[in-house]
């Protein structure tokens, strides 16, 4: 266990950025099609090919996620993955015509002080491909990827990762990219709103403040006064190696996203465009009722965990007035 989304078999990442633009990408690719479902819980969500995970809609499978810094420019980096996908071979068959399944999400990190002066074509598509390009087994955790340029009310966001097993054998790990409007630590101290579920010092270890103030509990907003409407956002992948129909995908992202609340405050705002991938790999059977409560329950947990590490491995950008990184000033 590398305590990575990689732990789940058939799973590899890959990240792809430019320290100049101060924004990347990330993309999970998946050996096999896998069921997969979208739960949105943010006020202001940039998604890709979301209709697809409709329960409703046609295709049942998956062959990548794609998440991107760069608003809805971003949103070109699915098409890097998808020739990627394509040279392969991979993706939905209709006929004589092979289409890679890519739906995605993005996060709004165009003001935090790098050169988004890209000229007429944004850098994305290609940044999409080479992160599929560079997928693999272990990945790197912070300020890379679609993780670059993330913020949140008081410090540096970044990408983190998290990984479980249920007390049934299933595994269930989780992949944030912490771009909040909102704050993952409490206060203005080292503790993490998640410590309570931290493993292992994985965030520092800090736990929880001996007592919570009024001031701790007051509300810290990425921009103060003038916090605007699709700046913000949460992303995350969670995935399982047990048997799941989507159906079942989605009700695991919904309970996952539960995390979100155990990791930031506050969530799911107007301000925000939180959202949750779910996909099973469909290894390891599991019961449809108290198996996937516990496997949600699970899932929630690492969801919390891999987004105070996000916040916990960042590193700040090298710019005038760029927010500090927990480590900067805790570490």
């Amino acid at each position: 266990m590398k305590n990575l989304l990689t732990d789940i078999a058939g799973v590899r990442v890959g990240h792809a950025h430019d320290p100049a633009l101060a924004s990347g990408v990330t993309v999970v690719v998946f050996d096999a099609p896998a069921a997969a479902a979208i739960d949105v819980r943010g006020g202001g969500p940039g998604i890709r090919d979301g209709a697809v995970l409709d329960l409703a809609n046609t295709v049942e499978r998956i062959d990548a996620i794609a998440l991107s810094g760069g608003s809805a420019f971003g949103l070109e980096a699915g098409g890097g993955v998808q020739a990627w996908l394509a040279e392969r071979g991979r993706g939905f068959v209709v006929r004589g015509a092979v289409i890679p399944i890519v739906p995605g999400a993005i996060v709004f990190d165009l003001l935090n002080g790098g050169n988004k002066s890209w000229g007429r074509f944004p850098p994305y598509r290609d940044l999409g491909y080479a992160a599929a390009e560079a997928a693999g087994p272990t990945f790197a955790l912070g300020s890379v990827g679609a993780g670059t340029g993330a913020t949140t009310a008081n410090f540096k966001g970044g990408l983190g990762s998290a990984s479980a097993v249920t007390a049934g054998g299933v595994h269930v790990a989780a992949l944030a990219v912490v771009n909040a409007v909102g704050a993952v630590t409490v206060g203005d101290g080292p503790w993490f709103w998640a410590a309570p579920f931290e493993v292992d010092g994985e965030f520092g270890g800090r736990g929880l403040p001996p007592a919570f103030t009024p001031e701790m509990q007051a509300m810290r907003l990425k921009g103060g006064a003038v916090a605007t409407a699709g700046e913000n956002t949460t992303l995350a992948v969670v995935v399982t190696d047990a048997a799941l129909n989507r159906p079942q995908a989605k009700r695991l992202a919904m309970i996952a996203q539960t995390g979100f609340a155990r990791a930031i405050y506050p969530v799911h705002a107007p301000l925000d465009g939180d959202v949750v991938f779910a996909a099973a790999t469909g290894e390891k059977p599991i019961d449809p009722l108290i198996g996937l409560t516990e496997l949600g329950m699970v899932a929630a947990n690492t969801v919390a965990r891999a987004i105070a590490r996000g916040v916990y491995e960042a590193a700040a950008l090298p710019f005038p007035g760029a927010l500090p990184a927990w480590k900067d000033r805790f570490g």
